[in-house]
């Protein structure tokens, strides 16, 4: 994939996707959104491809919206603006939809957009000393719009309203302690750790099997109790029917080890 603000390899079953833009703190532009929903899309399509690893290069994992895009985003008009916002919004919708579990290493500052980008992903290991986290667009007099629809689905109204009206930046502990981040681990550990968790995943999990939890995790939210428990249900029997249930079932009941 040709790229100038990311990178893109695969490695085994694992897609990684690296922000390479270190010497302005891996500030998005409309560049790099361009290439990091290509880069998904890529990932999502590539049968051999089973999880997704989005990390950093540099000490600031994402700074948000580059200075350069800023400037020129305060001459947009109202149909640039929205152009610009749906292609954002496209991003973090291929992310939170992907078919696979995204995991993401934070190894410094994730802050304004660069938070959205987390908040998107199903597993947030973070730096213990150096990564933070922050919607601090209210600084600016500007709105993390966007990430709302999905933060109020990671943390709640509740924290999310915090985070939104005061702006605060936090460390990776009281980020992991309102649920925004899965696991803190010393700077050192943190590629370690990430490859952990890939490797379990690759090795202990049907593909189909998470599959069907994102998508039930993405489509339940806002159905009434019926609907919910009719789409769950549907899901349970179709999920029965497919070839790695089967599989999964007869290596359990026969006792005999299963490597996915």
């Amino acid at each position: 994939m040709d790229s100038t603000r990311i990178s893109y390899r695969v490695d085994g079953r694992k897609a990684i996707i690296t922000l390479k833009r270190p010497e302005k703190r891996n500030a998005m532009d409309d560049v790099m959104v361009n290439e990091l929903t290509l880069a998904v899309v890529a990932a999502g399509r590539d049968p051999e491809v089973k999880t997704l690893l989005l990390q950093a290069n540099g000490p600031a994992f994402c700074a948000g919206a580059d200075l350069e895009h800023l400037s020129r985003m305060s001459k947009f008009d109202l149909e640039e603006n929205r152009m610009d916002s749906f292609r954002l919004a496209n991003l973090f919708r291929t992310i939170y939809e992907l078919r696979k579990p995204v995991v993401a290493l934070v190894n410094g500052p994730a802050l304004a957009g660069g938070c959205g980008l987390v908040s998107v992903c199903d597993f947030v290991i973070a730096s213990e000393e150096k990564a933070q986290f922050g919607y601090t667009e209210v600084h600016i007099g500007f709105v993390p719009a966007i990430v709302t629809v999905f933060l109020l689905k990671r943390v709640g109204e509740a924290r999310a309203r915090e985070l939104m009206l005061r702006g605060n930046i936090l460390s990776a502990a009281e980020a992991k302690e309102i649920g925004l981040v899965s696991l803190v681990v010393p700077e050192k550990e943190l590629q370690k750790a990430g490859e952990q968790l890939l490797d379990e995943l690759l090795t202990h999990n049907s593909l189909t099997s998470m599959t069907l939890c994102k998508e039930l995790l993405s489509k339940l939210h806002g159905l009434n109790l019926a609907d919910a428990l009719d789409f769950a249900a549907n899901m349970n029997a179709a999920a029965r029917m497919t070839p790695e249930c089967k599989a999964g079932l007869s290596a359990f009941l026969n006792k005999q080890p299963l490597k996915w």
